[in-house]
């Protein structure tokens, strides 16, 4: 039995600018008796069809758009279609950059409300975020089945936002092997193990790719901090650009023995270079204390900001932890820093970094503007996709 949802007037403005969310505020009322992932049909006030989507009542996200088009069935050909164009969109990158691992389906950008998949090597690995994507699982996986018939299918939807959505966290072998030990993929000529069940998100930081290799542009002959390292990505690209010293700090064990396994991997000499297990902000005081200095200092922190009450606190730690990098840069060192906190405005960062600068009595000038790789698209009508912002900054 369809499902007829009708928008408080006022509130269809932005469907027909393609966004595709409906909160709970902007519903004026349903008809029928939708169940949590069920295809509903979205209309304005006046009775136009505007949409179809998903439905999630646990959700201030109440709806989430599967197609603007009127025409268009949510059936296992509209998933063949969307997956296989995002397919293509990425084949040049995947062929310019040599990759085995990228980003195949970046959720709403993508026009696949909560559902993202990751390809490392023979392994699809999803993150099913929303009610609408939890019910089409089965269609979802007989496409992927379908278009990458060669692929094993690993789901890692360990992740809290679930909760909001009234579902509980899974992960498991969905269809194939079972990735038991890392993987190998590559970027630009470099080889990375990804641990697909047990690393952060699916494994591994496919967005900061890009990024990596800006880095190694500045390293040189350079003294390295990487800061977050997780399995140390930037570090290896700092290494196979010249770095003479690389220290890569992260708090997990287990990150830094697969990060010395990725140097030792790419044919790179690891005398020069520290692994070591603490606490960021702690070691940066301790390395400000003796008087410890850096050519470039990456920092990669981890999502300070999770919701807009977190905000305040994440603008604190931002600051906090800059302004130790800019106080521990030696003389015309350069600093690359992130944010992955999509609530963070790329305006707000940048004048963070350029406060932080200022705390730490360092004229700074900004060399490059960083984003997250392309294979993590944003979509026109969903800016909320823009979400990794970076500066490469440096000081005097």
């Amino acid at each position: 039995m369809s499902v007829f949802i009708y928008l408080v007037k006022g509130r269809e403005k932005s469907l027909l600018r393609r966004h595709p969310w409906i909160f709970s505020k902007g519903i004026e009322r349903v008809e029928g008796n939708p169940v949590d992932g069920d295809t509903v049909e979205i209309y304005a006030n006046d009775g136009k069809w505007l949409a179809r989507g998903a439905w999630s009542g646990s959700s201030q996200i109440r709806a989430r758009v599967w197609t603007f088009d009127k025409d268009e069935t949510v059936d296992l050909d509209f998933f063949i279609r969307r997956l296989k164009y995002a397919q293509e969109s990425r084949d040049p990158l995947i062929k310019r950059q040599g990759l085995t691992g990228y980003r195949l389906c970046a959720a709403e950008s993508d026009g696949l409300p909560g559902l993202t998949i990751d390809r490392y090597a023979d392994f699809l690995v999803c993150q099913i975020l929303s009610a609408g994507a939890e019910f089409q699982r089965e269609l979802i996986t007989q496409a992927l089945r379908t278009l990458y018939p060669e692929c094993s299918i690993y789901e890692r939807s360990d992740v809290a936002v679930r909760k909001k959505e009234g579902l509980k966290e899974r992960t498991g072998v969905i269809y194939g092997e079972t990735p038991n030990e890392p993987v190998v993929i590559e970027e630009n000529g470099v080889k990375i193990l990804v641990d697909i069940r047990n690393g952060h998100k699916t494994g591994f930081y496919l967005d900061q790719r890009d990024n990596r290799q800006a880095a190694a542009k500045y390293t040189e002959g350079k003294r390295v901090l990487n800061c977050f390292c997780y399995t140390g990505g930037f570090g290896v690209y700092a290494l196979k650009g010249g770095a003479k010293e690389v220290v890569n700090v992260d708090l997990s064990q287990n990150a830094l023995d697969i990060a010395r396994q990725n140097a030792e991997l790419n044919g790179l000499d690891t005398s020069n270079t520290q692994f070591i297990r603490h606490d960021v902000f702690k070691l940066l005081r301790e390395y400000r204390e003796k008087g410890e200095k850096f050519d470039v200092i990456v920092l990669d922190p981890p999502k300070f900001a999770e919701s807009k009450a977190q905000l305040l606190g994440a603008c604190r730690g931002y600051k906090d932890i800059n302004m130790l990098a800019f106080q521990l840069l030696a003389p015309g060192g350069v600093l690359l820093t992130y944010s992955c906190s999509g609530l963070m405005e790329q305006s707000l960062f940048q004048k963070i970094v350029a406060d932080a600068a200022l705390d730490a009595g360092r004229d700074a000038q900004i060399l490059e503007l960083l984003s997250q790789a392309s294979d993590h698209p944003i979509g026109t009508a969903y800016p909320e996709g823009f979400y990794l912002k970076g500066l490469v900054v440096r000081a005097r």
